[in-house]
């Protein structure tokens, strides 16, 4: 077995690796990695003893960076570039997958990406660097739209204040820069106390998660690992944020047949064969050692679970909580 190469120090750290590869032991056979990102995840199931790891990322950056280390690895990562909805396209059968949701820090790093609120660049945030960018939303779509969009996909209170100073900028000049969009959240909002989140935090989360469809991303790609997993597969899912949190935890409840008698959010589901045991019933978190080599873990969570022989099922998007924008007529 060839040796690892080791990460660079400035490399994107994968959050709660360590706690991932304990819930999953023991690690063997093939696994999908569906946010290959900078390999962490990869890099750190085939030292576990994964055969072979299906590294899958839309965004060309991620393999161009792997250039340099994963020779090391003596063929053992095949890496596509797709998305993780359609994983059961890539492979079936598989022993394990694991999805991290979070963006990668080399996204934020990059000014000319688009995706901080911080870095002066122009307004992009697409992870495939293709199809509608933000400044397209931010520019063309209606107050109402842009709107919904703050309060469903960013939980932002002031939407709709947010929404109308957009307008009246950008009927000014098209708003094409980072640092203006920020600029114009921020003059909408009281400035943050001492520890408070950036003013712009939820509005460029929301318009990141429209411009990638994430949250529809999530839905289908759930629905796709119950497909690709074969029995005794496990699921490793870490998310960053209370509505993919949300999803995943009562995707995994319904799919387990511990939904109970149901809710106004998820009404009760008809008996069937559960199609995942849970191997944890709370989020796992990061401890203090972990936060502090690694801050961005500090609001991680990873939910995992086993795949049972049942068939592939499906469930409703709505049932999970997931934010969906009405259409317009």
């Amino acid at each position: 077995m060839a040796a690892a190469a080791s990460p660079s120090a400035n490399s994107h750290l994968p959050v709660l690796l360590g706690p991932l590869l304990q819930a999953v032991a023991p690690v063997h056979g093939t696994w999908l990695d569906g946010t290959f990102g900078a390999g962490g995840y990869a890099r750190g199931l085939l030292d576990a003893g994964a055969d072979r790891v299906i590294g899958v990322d839309r965004d060309p950056l991620a393999f161009d960076m792997a250039v340099d280390w994963i020779d090391a690895y003596g063929g053992r990562i095949e890496l596509v570039t797709g998305v993780f909805s359609k994983m059961d396209d890539y492979a079936t059968d598989l022993d394990g997958v694991v999805l991290d949701l979070g963006v990668s820090s080399m996204q934020l790093d990059q000014a000319d990406r688009g995706f901080s609120f911080q870095r002066d660049g122009p307004l992009d945030m697409r992870m495939s660097q293709s199809g509608p960018s933000a400044a397209e939303i931010v520019n063309t779509a209606e107050e109402g739209e842009l709107a919904d969009i703050l309060y469903l996909y960013g939980e932002e209170r002031a939407s709709r204040r947010i929404a109308r100073a957009i307008l009246r900028a950008r009927a000014e000049a098209p708003i094409e820069t980072t640092l203006r969009l920020a600029g114009i959240v921020e003059s909408c909002l009281p400035r943050p106390k001492p520890g408070q989140i950036h003013p712009a935090t939820r509005s460029f989360q929301a318009l990141r998660i429209a411009v990638n469809d994430e949250y529809g991303e999530l839905f289908r790609g759930l629905m796709a690992a119950e497909r690709a997993l074969k029995p005794g597969g496990m699921l490793a899912v870490v998310t960053f944020h209370s509505i993919e949190d949300r999803m995943v935890k009562r995707f995994l409840q319904m799919r387990a047949g511990r939904m109970g008698g149901g809710s106004r959010h998820a009404p009760p589901q008809q008996e069937t064969t559960p199609a995942f045991d849970l191997v944890n019933r709370k989020a796992i978190t990061a401890d203090e050692d972990e936060i502090v080599a690694n801050p961005r873990a500090r609001s991680a969570k990873l939910r995992v679970a086993r795949r049972t022989d049942a068939p592939a099922g499906t469930v409703d998007p709505r049932s999970l909580g997931m934010p969906i924008m009405e259409k317009k007529r």
